[in-house]
């Protein structure tokens, strides 16, 4: 049982305030506030099984929490109850241990109402799981229903059900080589793999992220924009694939990000990048236009392929986001795409399944700027391909006759 007691589940409804708000994402705010209550390393682990659990499960637990309290709650008690059926129902926190610190954490007007509705929830656990297959499909898998819509008009009930699933698993882990600081031939990943991060043999990243630089396909001594590189990880890669020679500009609109960016490529020793702030929703800057050999142009978007990973993206998209993201999309590659030199390639990619956002998007450009020609592209979806969803395409500027 976690010994975090109180403090834990304080810092979850904490968390999940300052979430709702909208003040910052999940992970940085396990990190701020396991900082703030100074927790050791299992109740910080503690800390976001229940935050995770609360935002992956979320119109689920208000379900249930409608089951035993029919009146109006407010979002502080609400947090709190939703605390409290995640441990008893999602996380099997055993009952005495998450009704009674959940109750101590709670304000102590509400104190006695919390207490009453997660004993009756703890009682009726049981045919509560039972019931489960009987309740609505987006509230089962805890999607916003206008998702759940269109990916089942998208992809059809089952995929639509296996996407919603895979969502609700929690995300492993991966760490690629760094192939310019690769590990000692044969050597297992470390026990403890951030010792392997800091010095520079691997990086965190997915398998899905691997697509882009590699249809890029870089060679060394060309001069490669990673016009959106924050936090570097395709950038990584890209340097490796050059053999650390030739010229890797990396940009990023937000100046915030810069120093991210910074640290993990000198980490892994990329010494062909030069770090640039820009913003591609205007106009490049002259010297850049017909200079590149290959841009990759990792454009903002929905992000519908990685929900898995960023769990609390499904509660930020909204319906409307779809089109002024593909307009931002569009305007970010009309100015990128100029910066290639005649004959060169410019991958486009995105971590969303959204047709709009992908395949739509690229044969809408090359109808409209002829001078570019469509070439490979792939769709990569997590009921399919196992991993992260994403899309990738090739897009070539015309040799000049």
């Amino acid at each position: 049982m976690p010994k975090g007691g109180k403090n834990v589940r304080r810092a979850a409804v904490s968390a999940l305030r300052a979430w709702a708000k909208g003040y910052a994402y999940a992970d940085s705010l396990i990190e701020r506030h396991a900082e703030r209550n100074h927790l050791s390393s299992s109740d910080r682990a503690f800390l976001k099984a229940i935050l995770m659990g609360v935002l992956r499960n979320r119109s689920l637990l208000d379900h249930w929490i409608g089951l035993f309290r029919k009146g109006k709650l407010d979002p502080e008690t609400r947090d709190v109850l939703r605390v409290g059926f995640c441990q008893l129902l999602i996380l099997r926190i055993p009952d005495h241990a998450a009704i009674y610190e959940t109750v101590e954490c709670a304000r102590k007007p509400v104190q006695g109402l919390i207490n009453a509705v997660l004993r009756k929830a703890a009682q009726c656990r049981m045919r509560l799981l039972r019931e489960l297959p009987d309740v609505d499909l987006p509230v089962q898998y805890s999607h916003p229903f206008w998702l759940w819509k269109r990916w089942r008009q998208l992809f059809g009930k089952e995929k639509a059900i296996a996407l919603m699933d895979w969502n609700n698993l929690p995300a492993e882990t991966f760490y690629r080589p760094n192939l310019l600081n690769p590990p000692p031939e044969g050597a297992p990943l470390p026990e403890d793999a951030r010792e392997a991060v800091s010095d520079g043999h691997y990086y965190v990243t997915d398998p899905s992220t691997a697509h882009a630089p590699e249809l890029l396909d870089p060679k060394p001594g060309q001069v490669i924009l990673d016009a959106c590189a924050a936090p570097g990880g395709k950038a990584i890669h890209l340097a490796g694939l050059m053999k650390n020679q030739g010229t890797l500009v990396c940009c990023d609109s937000n100046e915030k990000r810069l120093p991210r960016l910074h640290e993990n490529l000198e980490r892994c020793g990329v010494s062909i990048a030069e770090v640039r702030q820009h913003d591609w929703s205007k106009k490049a800057p002259p010297e850049w236009v017909g200079h590149f050999d290959g841009i990759l142009l990792d454009v903002p978007c929905s992000n519908t392929g990685v929900f898995r990973r960023r769990v609390d993206a499904r509660w930020r998209l909204q319906k409307t986001d779809l089109k002024d993201l593909v307009e931002v999309q569009r305007k970010i590659l009309e100015a990128a795409a100029p910066c290639l030199k005649p004959g060169g390639h410019l991958v486009y990619s995105t971590c969303s399944i959204d047709p709009e956002e992908n395949i739509e998007q690229v044969e809408r450009f090359v109808r409209d700027y002829p001078e570019f020609t469509l070439g490979e592209s792939k769709q990569f979806f997590p009921f399919v391909d196992e991993i992260d969803g994403a899309f990738v395409a090739v897009l070539t500027r015309n040799p000049v006759s």
